[in-house]
């Protein structure tokens, strides 16, 4: 009894470490398509100012919208201009666009990091 409860407790914990690094490589790869695709506009980190001032940072925008609403918009090919700046069209995969709204998401300072 002992010994299947210990090989339980192995399994679970297992999973759990696996479901973290899959999550953690999720974020960054996340990271990445915002860096490459988003990058020379807003500003995609924690930190600092959009390259381009009406571009607003990823930080922010879980404040401004509901991150899960960017899904389909991502997955359509979202086509939004920021005051006179017209955004390039982008086209993500669907397995893209769950790593960059985790990604987004991340950001949100009023989120409860684990």
């Amino acid at each position: 009894m002992v010994r299947r409860l210990r090989d339980l407790l192995i399994v679970a914990a297992a999973a759990c470490v696996g479901s973290g690094f899959a999550e953690a490589a999720s974020l960054k790869r996340g990271r990445i398509l915002a860096e490459q695709n988003c990058g020379p506009c807003h500003a995609v980190g924690k930190t600092g100012a959009s390259r381009n001032p009406k571009s607003p940072p990823f930080r922010t925008l879980a404040q401004r919208y509901p991150v899960d609403e960017l899904q389909e918009a991502l997955a359509e090919g979202i086509t939004v201009g920021h005051e006179g700046v017209e955004m390039p069209e982008f086209s993500f995969s669907a397995d893209q666009v769950e790593d960059l709204v985790a990604y987004i998401d991340s950001l949100n300072p009023k989120k409860k990091k684990r």
